[in-house]
């Protein structure tokens, strides 16, 4: 997502710099633009980039502070006294936070902070209503200071990177087989466990499916594939650093989250024209199928459920890019920047004049 604005902001507005914490095993690099400024933290953690953050704030004295990770963004608002006054602060919240209380057994002190500290930003940009509307209700921040921003998907650049062969190591489907695809690390929250579980209710076979993605269950769900006897059928593909090859071979996506901020790769499987099976996760899962013909909503979050839809879904239909129009790029950049410019202006009328 931050790329993407990177790469799309009019420069006769924004001179843009991108600080990250940490670049090792960063996979995005060669994306951002030439005339971007990359800077590398160098620190494992936020919280050893701290130190790091402040100093360079105070070096640059930018017009503007953009973060985007919720650790970052509370760490931000916590040191806020300590940073410049003329300095404008934005944040980017990318959960519905009252959520984590469950898949990450957050302590309280964490949501506190939120409570406490969240409101020294100048603006909080929400992903969809329902994260915006947890911020009000929860955690007492002002429904003025937050605007609500869809994520941005670079229709045209997807469907390019779709076209581009498949791996050689990719398994072939048989003919009869309905191949689905799923995507994300391979962590509790992202439900694997489900989808694997709704696959083996499956006694007709007639479903394959390839799981994009690393993570620490990797063993474990290995391990249930071998259990459920789906070897056959399942194909753990690993990272892969250009999916759409493989959403544009597939007949439908499958979200089996168990909790989601706001799902890019939904959209991204849209912008590829496939059709999107999911569980009805908290986030902003329902509000992306809002009025979305052709994909279709699990009745909960079940294994039986997730299986009903799969097996119940009507196969063969494409999804049109037209169903984007709201997330396209030149929309959602042009908020961000209309969003920039006016926080800038209500500090340094000058500037951004």
């Amino acid at each position: 997502m931050m790329v993407t604005l990177l790469r799309n902001f009019d420069r006769s507005k924004f001179q843009l710099s991108l600080g990250v914490v940490d670049m090792k095993g960063a996979v995005f690099t060669d994306d951002v633009p030439a005339d971007v400024e990359l800077i590398d933290l160098k620190s494992q953690r936020v919280r050893n980039a701290l130190p790091r953050i402040v100093k360079l704030i105070w070096q640059r004295r930018p017009h503007l502070v953009f973060s985007t990770l919720g650790h970052l963004n509370v760490a931000i608002a916590m040191l806020r006294s300590l940073l410049p006054n003329d300095v404008r602060y934005i944040a980017r919240e990318a959960t519905i936070v009252s959520q984590l209380r469950a898949p990450y057994a957050m302590p309280r002190w964490w949501f506190w902070l939120y409570r406490r500290c969240y409101s020294r930003f100048d603006a909080i940009v929400c992903q969809s209503a329902a994260m915006r509307r947890d911020l009000v209700e929860h955690f007492a921040v002002p429904q003025a200071k937050t605007i609500v921003i869809y994520n941005p998907i670079d229709i045209e650049r997807i469907q390019r990177l779709s076209a581009d062969p498949v791996e050689a190591d990719a398994p072939e489907a048989a003919a009869a087989e309905v191949r689905l695809v799923a995507a994300g690390s391979l962590t509790h929250v992202k439900g694997f466990d489900l989808l694997l579980e709704a696959l083996a209710l499956d006694q007709h076979e007639r479903f394959h499916l390839t799981i994009l993605g690393d993570g620490p269950l990797l063993g474990a769900l290995t391990e249930l594939v071998e259990k459920r006897g789906l070897s056959a059928r399942v194909w753990f593909a690993g990272f892969r650093k250009n999916p759409y090859v493989y959403f544009r071979q597939a007949d439908a996506f499958v979200l089996s989250s168990r909790f989601e901020g706001f799902p890019n790769v939904v959209l991204e499987s849209l912008a590829c024209g496939l059709p999107v099976i999911a569980v009805p996760c908290p986030g902003g899962v329902r509000e992306i199928f809002d009025d979305l013909e052709g994909c279709l909503l699990a009745e909960d979050c079940s294994s039986e459920a997730l299986f009903s839809a799969i097996s119940g879904f009507v196969y063969g239909r494409r999804i049109s890019a037209q169903v984007l129009k709201r997330y396209a790029v030149a929309q959602i950049v042009a908020r961000y920047e209309e969003l920039f410019v006016d926080i800038v202006a209500a500090r340094c009328p000058a500037v951004a004049t």
